[in-house]
């Protein structure tokens, strides 16, 4: 096997176009498992400099659990159209309502999950109109901006992309060390041809907009405990991009359910996707539980 080998799809998984009145975006959509009753759908949202493929090893573990899962590529990431150079298209306030006709989409109300800067923009969707979700689970997507480290590593970036082109910018990420989200997820898209392929097919203005609002966003917490949704906080046991214990914090502040997964870094989807999706399976069925009581009991 090469390097720029993929993980096996899961059975019956379709790469295919969401359509949505905010336009189509690329997905990878995969059912339950032939024989597993179908429990619900999830919504998965990749972080920065992310796509869709991040999620590629946490599918299977999930179909088997009877839930369909989408992952998606937001506006401007990787197969997904967004425009080259206007920044403005990528306001985090356009992400959230991308995300919000995406889930209206599915005509049924839809887990959703968020990495990173996906966390952030599933925040902002739930806080316009939290109708189209069931629950929400935020990994390793802290309460405010990005660590002062990670900051640094993103202005750093932000200011190449303003002098330098895609491919110039990749050869001297590499050189520098990449950040933890643009070197990571070699693993669950297949290599580091296919990491650098998708890199370059991501939009500038993009990479640029949503880099100034991990800089900038602001605690938003109080606001999102107000929601009446279930939260879920997961993340590895260690964190650079934001700390551990800011995420214990916030999961107090949300009155979530919290789960560390142990060996994990910033992307436990990939480097512990067993555990990771047996801990959003558990805590999606414990809602599918409620739902189902609340729905005989009414």
């Amino acid at each position: 096997m090469t390097s720029d080998s993929s993980p096996t799809p899961p059975l019956g998984a379709r790469a295919r176009r969401l359509r949505t009145p905010r336009g189509e975006f690329a997905v990878v959509d995969v059912p339950p498992a032939a024989g597993v009753p179908a429990k619900g759908t999830a919504l998965l949202l990749p972080g920065y400099t992310g796509s869709k493929e991040d999620f590629a090893l946490v599918h299977e573990p999930l179909a088997a659990r009877g839930y369909r899962t989408v992952a998606v590529d937001g506006r401007g990431q990787y197969e997904s159209d967004g425009p080259t150079d206007d920044e403005s298209a990528y306001a985090q306030a356009e992400l959230a309502q991308d995300v919000l006709a995406q889930a209206t989409a599915f005509g049924t109300p839809v887990h959703l999950v968020g990495h990173s800067l996906g966390g952030q923009i599933a925040r902002a969707a739930a806080l316009l109109d939290h109708s189209p979700f069931r629950s929400l689970t935020l990994i390793s997507s802290g309460p405010a901006r990005i660590s002062v480290s990670q900051e640094q590593r993103v202005k750093l970036l932000r200011d190449a992309l303003a002098v330098m082109s895609m491919a110039e910018c990749w050869e001297a990420i590499l050189a520098m060390g990449p950040p933890e989200e643009v070197g990571g997820p070699a693993r669950g898209i297949g290599g580091q041809e296919r990491l650098r392929r998708r890199w370059l097919r991501t939009r500038p203005a993009q990479l640029r907009a949503t880099g100034r609002q991990l800089c900038v966003e602001s605690d938003r917490v109080v606001e999102l405990a107000a929601v009446p949704l279930p939260f879920h906080v997961l993340s590895g046991a260690r964190d650079d991009t934001w700390p551990v214990a800011d995420l214990d914090k916030m999961a107090l502040r949300l009155r979530a359910h919290r789960t560390v997964i142990e060996g994990a870094e910033h992307s436990p989807t990939i480097d512990r996707p067993e555990p990771t999706a047996r801990a959003l399976a558990d805590f999606w069925d414990d809602h599918h539980r409620d739902h189902h009581r609340d729905h005989h009991d009414s």
